[in-house]
């Protein structure tokens, strides 16, 4: 399996790399939108930190990663191995069938068996699903994802199948938002929505080519110089996950959370329920007991900047009315 490049050698993206921690820790925070400009790392940065994560548990020979923590009581124990956290393409010319799974149609010539073969997103499931273009991706495609994004399950209902199986992933999806924009429904199924931008000074620009240039040259070598705060990440994410439920939201963080949400007009309440997800995940990452002010300030650009209705009267970009709302309920 060939190396990726480190998570920690990213130079910058400093709110992608955060949004990207945050879904690790608390998958239930949505997903991770990422629009900006084309060669900004946001592939690397998914890919990398799956890379970096500790193998997970699963039942040996299930196609869908099972968890055996999660198997039905009075199951038999099954076996166990430890995988790669999967991170799945889902490229834009994907039929339908390569998505949800379909008829196994060499078993069924030769052996005349109605089989399931699965697809992209049983293999995604417990890990990530990646849609790099997800602005351009069809709208089947879009209803499909926005169905098994809601239930955490695809169902396979087609040639004779009836199959029910897991489908829960982290959604990462990826764009340039000069070549469309992503349709409403599946837009508000992204809990984070980050914004990258090529590096504008010379010390970052030098930086990135730099790091990537030694990386391609000595891949191991290279790696290898980044293993320690790499390892720093890791840890930091799984001291989040496990300490994640122990993470106190007090009443006054969830005013804050709907104070912020009323005050931008976000319809429905989802926009609070993502910021206080978001900010328990943080707190988390950070090792503090209790929600507070400073990691709601942190999480509300990416939590809520995607959720914003438009303003006649109002010209500003999202994240500048998120950023003035953020300094009139918090002080500057």
């Amino acid at each position: 399996m060939p190396l990726q490049f480190p998570f920690s050698a990213i130079v910058g993206q400093d709110e992608m790399k955060l949004a990207i921690l945050i879904a690790a820790v608390d998958p239930s925070v949505g997903g991770v939108l990422v629009f900006g400009d084309r060669g900004t790392g946001k592939s690397t940065a998914v890919r990398a930190l799956a890379a970096m994560l500790p193998k997970m548990r699963a039942v040996v020979g299930c196609p869908y990663n099972r968890d055996p923590d999660h198997e039905p009581a009075g199951a038999a124990k099954p076996k166990v191995h430890l995988v790669p956290v999967p991170v799945v393409d889902l490229p834009l010319g994907a039929t339908e069938d390569r998505v949800v799974g379909a008829l196994d149609l060499e078993r069924a010539l030769s052996q005349g068996v109605k089989a399931y073969e699965p697809g992209l997103l049983a293999r995604a499931n417990r890990g990530f699903l990646y849609i790099d273009e997800v602005n351009l991706l069809e709208d089947h495609l879009v209803d499909l994802l926005i169905d098994v994004a809601a239930s955490g399950e695809n169902v396979v209902e087609r040639e004779g199948l009836s199959v029910r199986h897991p489908a829960r992933f982290v959604l990462v999806g990826s764009g340039n938002p000069e070549e469309g924009e992503l349709r409403p429904q599946l837009l508000d199924r992204f809990g984070l929505s980050v914004e990258v931008k090529t590096p504008t000074d010379l010390p970052s620009r030098v930086e990135v080519v730099r790091r990537r240039d030694q990386f391609e040259r000595d891949p191991a070598g290279f790696t290898d110089q980044w293993k320690k705060e790499d390892e720093r990440v890791r840890r930091s994410i799984v001291k989040g996950k496990s300490h994640l439920a122990e993470v106190s939201v007090p009443d006054a963080a969830l005013e804050r959370a709907a104070q912020l949400c009323m005050a931008l007009g976000t319809d429905g309440l989802r926009g609070e329920l993502t910021l206080i997800r978001a900010a328990r995940a943080l707190a988390a990452l950070q090792g503090d007991k209790l929600v507070l002010d400073a990691h709601l300030r942190r999480v509300a650009p990416p939590a809520l900047r995607h959720r914003l209705r438009r303003n006649p009267l109002d010209d500003a970009g999202s994240t500048v009315r998120v950023d003035r709302a953020v300094a009139e309920l918090f002080g500057a």
